[in-house]
């Protein structure tokens, strides 16, 4: 089997149904940045939210994947992942549609808005564990690293004018009806996906519930590699997400930033990360997969660092520029080091196994932000959101040491990574068809 260089794309016969997964998360992911900004800016302009409410619209909004990812993660390997995607598109183009009837009604509250991101964020677990485990059924394994490539390269592109979008519409129309754009892309995702016309078959059940759910933490519990990735994603999360819920209220409240300005900022911050996808193929070929993702932890905290030290006297532009720079250097560092961190995960992990692997991935991962939501909320009522925000900025240093300290810096070419399974698909497709008396060539398919 011709292996293609890392972090590399050719067009295939099988470049149509990718085209639509594409399309899927271009579109997604546009109708997240919106909301990423619509959401609390609702909070705080319409509703009047305090620095503890905004932490707790964060706990509801990232809850659900601590509580949810786990036995999601089962659901996906036991069914097919497409209809799953649909599912979960739908159902967060309705809630979203509720949010705004809801606030356009003047009904809308805090704890209302706090349930209705609670609703979204549980089928955005299901979005996500099945998302990034369909993949490998669209794309043979040799172009998983261009694939996962030309995803982040397209999310980050979409990241550069979703936030300013996201602002723009929250200056000109207020944020419940901006909120329509992101009901939108939802709608775009499910139609986009639900066209894909791979072959695509379940693994079906391999044991009980709790067995398939042990079965997935063992996979990872055993995987150095694996353990490593988690530990990153576990100890920086938080912290990135708790210097997030009090910037949107400090730059606001505390520096004199509006919504368009406050967009701006995220969009400049955005054009780093898509920089940094697009320097994820270079980077590898030149220095391996390891030293990048130490740098990239380094510049992902002392970017960070500097977002306390901005004050008011600087005006307007400066503070524009200032924070555009450090979400920037932050955007292409995350980018960077995730398409890199991704592409390791689906090459260290079996088909049969994907979905519980990445939900326990995302159930440590992204749980733990809604931990980081709440403390950070707590520390900017308590404290101040300039004292919160450099308390935060420090305690994510964490990640740095954990990366500096584990295998991940001395990989190299992270194809050499690849189990026997990602290595022979066809191979062990053909075993997999024998042991299960399905028919060879469908097996195939799958890969």
């Amino acid at each position: 089997m011709q292996r293609e260089s890392p972090i590399s794309f050719r067009r295939r016969s099988w470049s149509r149904d990718f085209a639509r997964l594409w399309l899927a998360e271009g579109a997604s992911v546009a109708a997240q940045q919106v909301a990423e900004l619509a959401l609390p800016l609702l909070a705080v302009l319409v509703l009047h939210a305090s620095a503890i409410e905004l932490g707790l619209l964060g706990v509801a909004r990232w809850l659900p994947f601590l509580l949810l990812a786990l036995p999601l993660g089962v659901l996906v390997d036991r069914h097919r992942r497409r209809p799953l995607i649909v599912t979960a598109d739908w159902a967060r183009a309705v809630l979203t549609l509720a949010i705004v009837i809801a606030a356009v009604a003047g009904a809308l509250t805090v704890p209302a808005l706090a349930v209705l991101a609670a609703a979204i964020g549980c089928f955005t677990v299901l979005f996500e564990v099945s998302y990034q485990s369909v993949l490998p059924s669209v794309v043979p394994t040799a172009a998983l690293p261009g694939a996962n490539t030309r995803l982040a390269a397209t999310a980050s592109a979409v990241q550069v004018g979703g936030p300013g979008l996201g602002g723009l519409l929250v200056q000109a129309v207020t944020a419940p009806f901006a909120l329509l754009v992101t009901a939108g892309g939802y709608v775009v995702s499910a139609i986009s996906v639900a066209g894909i016309r791979a072959p695509e078959a379940p693994s079906g059940r391999s044991g009980g519930f709790l067995a398939e759910l042990r079965g997935g933490l063992r996979f990872v519990a055993r995987d150095r590699y694996l353990v490593a990735n988690l530990g990153f994603s576990a100890l920086y999360n938080p912290f990135s997400q708790w210097i997030m819920v009090l910037f949107t209220l400090h730059a606001v409240q505390g520096l004199g930033l509006d919504a368009a300005q406050l967009g701006l900022v995220l969009a400049i911050g955005a054009v780093g990360a898509l920089v940094g996808s697009v320097l994820a193929g270079p980077a590898v070929r030149r220095f391996g997969g390891g030293r990048p993702i130490l740098w990239c932890a380094a510049v992902n905290c002392l970017s960070l660092l500097a977002i306390p030290f901005a004050d008011a006297s600087w005006g307007t532009p400066w503070l524009i520029a200032t924070f555009g720079v450090v979400f920037a250097l932050n955007g292409a560092s995350t980018t960077l080091s995730s398409v890199i961190l991704v592409t390791i995960r689906q090459l260290r992990t079996p088909d049969r196994l994907l979905g519980r692997v990445n939900a326990s991935m995302r159930w440590v991962s992204f749980g733990t932000i809604a931990i980081g939501a709440a403390a950070g909320g707590f520390a900017g009522e308590l404290l101040g959101t300039r004292s919160g925000l450099a308390i935060g900025a420090l305690l994510c240093l964490g990640s740095f040491v954990w990366v500096a300290l584990s295998p991940l810096p001395r990989i190299g070419d992270p194809a050499e990574l690849a189990i026997a399974e990602r290595r022979d698909p066809d191979r062990a497709a053909d075993h997999a068809a024998a042991a299960t008396g399905a028919p060879e060539g469908r097996a195939r398919d799958r890969s």
